[in-house]
């Protein structure tokens, strides 16, 4: 009959048969063969992210997270329960007309247990269940994490991209009022009309137009990364300049395969999984009797001093056996329930999986053509500075009218902020991969 209980009703777990691809779409060919070691997914959030001020408010913004969990309750209904006590009583009677007044006492301890025997596994299912439900919570933690990461890094990325656009612009606005005197004192020798003087003022003011919102937004943008950090608004300090962060010429993916023990997410969802299908033989367990066993033993007396004595003991044992007969179809409808949670939960797993695999090949495609992007705007920007340097030299020579100088200028400034946006974009583009393929929940 013991061996008996080793016997656990319900199904037991296996992982729902997933589509693996072979590669990631969008992966470049050398990173097919590579193995799931070589996935910048496996490389710790220090080690892709180099800038040391970053790491700083990467890692103040995690240590904010905590994690509680226990099983240990549930785990406690497998085994049994043993109780002690100890009683003294002493009892005086009222006298009445017809019964005289007398006294008693009565002194016992005694030890008892009770153990309910889990011959069907119900709780060896409901401590699966509870292990499950705590691994989620601790991979939903990890989400958390990795989510936040991301965050941090993105923020502080546009941050910088931000603080690049100001310095282009105060360049671009001392530059210009250069310019602009130099068009004056022409204009005052006769040498220019007032028309290439009011050129060259609507160059100044254009860029002096954009330094107050960008300060702005910096400020705004301050904001809300001291806010990921769990701080009040204030100042960010700053680490490496945006044109100096490393820009890696490949990114490796990995193992689509190992996804699927990497990402957070996906571990989660494959964990309330296995609690849903431990579930199912909690809810089977019910058709079954409930078998307990019962103990007790201890000594009683009406005297303290033969209370240990041989005559003075006592004891019990029994057991009892408790069988559903008529439950109005309750037990059979939380089966079915319970069934239907574990298929709702294997849905859940496979979406998440899928859903994975399409945000690796999104980031991944992503990344590489905001990379190509980046690379011909840095020759946009090259062809566009050279352009105005041409032009203010020929202005200087009277070999052209202002006008030139006005359409060059005016390219070289929006090319110059397009590369700074461009650079941007392929740095959230790693953070998008780093994060999609799983990276970033782990701790210093």
């Amino acid at each position: 009959m013991l061996l008996a209980s080793g016997c656990a009703v319900g199904p037991n777990y296996k992982r729902p048969s997933v589509t693996v691809p072979g590669t990631y779409r969008g992966a470049i060919p050398q990173e097919a063969t590579q193995p799931a070691a070589e996935s910048i997914g496996d490389q710790k959030w220090w080690e892709v992210f180099q800038d040391p001020q970053l790491q700083d408010l990467i890692h103040t913004a995690t240590r904010i997270l905590q994690a509680q969990a226990q099983v240990g309750i549930t785990r406690a209904d497998q085994l049994p329960t043993i109780s002690g006590g100890v009683e003294a009583v002493n009892q005086r009677s009222a006298r009445s007309k017809f019964f005289p007044a007398f006294e008693t006492s009565s002194n016992q301890v005694d030890l008892s247990l009770a153990w309910e025997l889990d011959f069907w596994g119900k709780y060896r299912r409901a401590t699966e269940s509870a292990r499950a439900n705590l691994l989620a919570t601790q991979w939903a933690r990890q989400a958390v994490i990795s989510t936040l990461v991301s965050d941090v890094a993105a923020a502080y990325f546009q941050l910088r991209e931000l603080d690049l656009e100001l310095e282009i612009s105060r360049r671009t606005l001392a530059s210009r009022r250069d310019s602009l005197q130099l068009t004056q004192t022409l204009a005052s020798g006769g040498a220019t009309s007032m028309l290439d003087v009011r050129q060259a003022e609507q160059l100044v003011f254009t860029a002096a137009e954009t330094i107050p919102d960008l300060e702005r937004r910096i400020e705004q943008q301050e904001n809300f990364l001291s806010i990921l950090l769990g701080n009040n608004p204030g100042p960010i300090t700053r680490g490496t300049k945006l044109t100096e962060q490393p820009h890696a010429p490949e990114i490796p993916a990995g193992l689509p395969s190992s996804l699927l023990e990497r990402r957070p997410d996906i571990r989660q969802a494959e964990a309330q999984l296995i609690a849903a299908n431990a579930q199912i033989g909690v809810a089977k367990a019910a058709y079954f009797p409930q078998i307990t066993l019962t103990a007790s033993g201890g000594y009683q007396s009406s005297a303290l001093t033969s209370l240990f004595t041989g005559p003075a003991g006592l004891w019990n044992f029994g057991g009892s056996l408790v069988q559903p007969i008529f439950t109005g179809g309750r037990i059979r409808s939380n089966v079915k329930f319970t069934e239907a949670r574990q298929q709702e939960a294997a849905l859940i797993y496979q979406q998440t999986v899928q859903q994975a695999f399409r945000g690796v090949s999104d980031a991944l495609v992503e990344y590489r053509k905001d990379r190509e992007f980046r690379e011909q705007q840095e020759q946009l920007t090259f062809s566009a500075q050279d352009a105005a340097r041409l032009s203010e030299t020929r202005y200087r020579g009277g070999a052209t009218s202002y006008l030139e100088v006005l359409t060059n200028e005016t390219n070289y400034f929006d090319a110059e902020l397009g590369l700074a946006q461009a650079q941007l974009n392929e740095l959230l583009g790693l953070v998008r991969i780093y994060s999609n393929l799983g990276g970033g929940w782990q701790e210093q």
